[in-house]
């Protein structure tokens, strides 16, 4: 894969990054190292996580995914090869959440330890937290970026008014600056990103890494009819997509895919790729042929026409 600068952070990774959501959720430890193995082996880097994955399933008390990440970096000895991105903010257990200075100093800790490293890539502000000043939290993130337990800092879920917020607190304080945000965003899910922050993104050269790239697994083809939404436990998140403006997209990513002898999943990723705005959308896979698949994107360039036919598709 050929690598892109993340905003200008003077990191480069990936255009596809794997989402470490699944780690010890719908998959187990081994089949976490070995797709692990093989996005890296394609040329992969960036991996993300947060520390709350997976606080909501029954039994688990948060940072399983940073848990077996740290596992297979320590198996592997490759961590100077890896671009490691995790999160802080959302509530890991009673009164443990937000970004107070305390809890982001705290929580750190927990997250390197789980990692087993001693610095983390890019630490990112799971939601934001308008309960706490600005100078409060991006104060703790510079001290840690000065104290190199975090090389750079990004956003996720920020609206353009408090991204922009947030920089020029960090200007005038002389805080390390957003690099990246990561928003929902992929084919059917355009209007938020592409209307209210998407040129602030461009104009500030803040990478993209947007979560929901294949709308909860819609945009594969596999949920065609409400008869499909229990093939697996995403199913019901799924079930707003199929309007007429979703069978549109996925006629229209049929066609492109039989033109291109790819996959709607392929086909929907390298939308993305080819976005000037995004960076690398963050997918998420269960199996190895799955995940075989979604990296087939990196490899797929659309023409003018097929963009075209998907824009309008999904406009």
């Amino acid at each position: 894969m050929k690598l892109r600068p993340l905003g200008r952070s003077g990191l480069s990774v990936a255009p596809l990054a794997f989402g470490g959501n699944v780690f010890g959720w719908t998959i187990d430890e081994a089949t976490s190292f070995q797709l692990l193995d093989a996005y890296v082996g394609a040329g992969g880097n960036l991996i993300d996580t947060a520390d709350m994955y997976s606080v909501w399933v029954k039994g688990h008390v948060g940072g399983e995914s940073e848990t077996i990440i740290g596992r297979w970096l320590k198996a592997r000895g490759n961590r100077a090869r890896v671009v490691l991105a995790t999160k802080v903010g959302l509530e890991m257990a009673p009164g443990q959440k937000g970004l107070s200075r305390a809890h982001i100093l705290r929580s750190v800790e927990g997250s390197l330890s789980r990692l087993q490293t001693d610095y983390i890539d890019l630490y990112q502000s799971h939601w934001d937290d308008p309960t706490v000043p600005l100078e409060e939290s991006l104060g703790a993130f510079a001290q840690l970026v000065k104290e190199g337990k975090a090389r750079v800092i990004g956003a996720s879920n920020y609206d353009a008014g408090r991204l922009q917020q947030a920089l020029t607190v960090s200007r005038q304080h002389g805080f390390p600056l957003f690099q990246s945000l990561q928003p929902n965003y992929n084919l059917y899910d355009r209007s938020d990103f592409e209307t209210k922050v998407e040129q602030l993104c461009l104009d500030e050269g803040i990478g993209v890494i947007g979560y929901f790239s294949l709308a909860s697994g819609f945009l594969t083809g596999k949920y065609r009819s409400e008869a499909d939404l229990g093939k697996s436990t995403r199913g019901t998140r799924v079930k707003k997509y199929l309007t007429p403006r979703g069978f549109r997209i996925l006629a229209a990513l049929d066609e492109v895919a039989a033109q291109t002898r790819s996959t709607p999943a392929s086909v929907a990723l390298a939308w993305l790729i080819a976005r000037p705005s995004v960076t690398a959308p963050i997918v998420s896979a269960t199996s190895l042929g799955q995940w075989q698949d979604l990296l087939a994107a990196t490899q797929l360039e659309l023409d003018r026409p097929a963009i075209e036919r998907l824009n309008a598709a999904s406009a």
